[in-house]
């Protein structure tokens, strides 16, 4: 019978590196949990000036509206109030002042921010516009 030699397990040999003390674990945690709410902050912001950047741009739209309507109109004030009523939805100011060839249309809006944490930094805005218009006989 043939014996089998055993062999004898060679110790390892011990890495060079020193042992890690505390090492990296957890730091994109920790780098995550501090940049996240800067993050978040910044995105509101960008929200918010897109709400306001939208309604000023309904606030003109509106008052090119009740320009041209009080223009063609026998009663310029009721027909300017008519047309920006229709063509937004927000609760718009309607003025409106005529001189003997053209009428003016002036409109305001204010914003109530309701955007979380900056809409209480930020307060409300307030968005006017104004048109002016030849009169034309009704």
């Amino acid at each position: 019978m043939l014996r089998r030699r055993r062999r004898l397990a060679r110790p390892r040999e011990r890495s060079h590196r020193p042992a890690r003390c505390g090492g990296d674990a957890g730091q994109a945690t920790v780098e995550f949990a501090l940049a996240l709410p800067m993050v978040v902050i910044v995105v509101l912001v960008l929200a918010q000036l897109g709400l306001a950047m939208r309604n000023e741009i309904v606030v003109e739209l509106a008052a090119r509206e009740g320009a041209r309507a009080a223009s063609v109109a026998a009663d310029p004030g009721g027909a300017a109030a008519a047309a920006v009523a229709t063509a937004v939805d927000l609760p718009i100011d309607v003025q409106t002042s005529t001189t003997a060839r053209t009428v003016t249309v002036t409109v305001s809006y204010t914003d109530p921010t309701d955007i979380p944490l900056i809409g209480r930094a930020l307060g409300a805005i307030t968005h006017r516009a104004s048109a002016t218009m030849q009169l034309e006989p009704p």
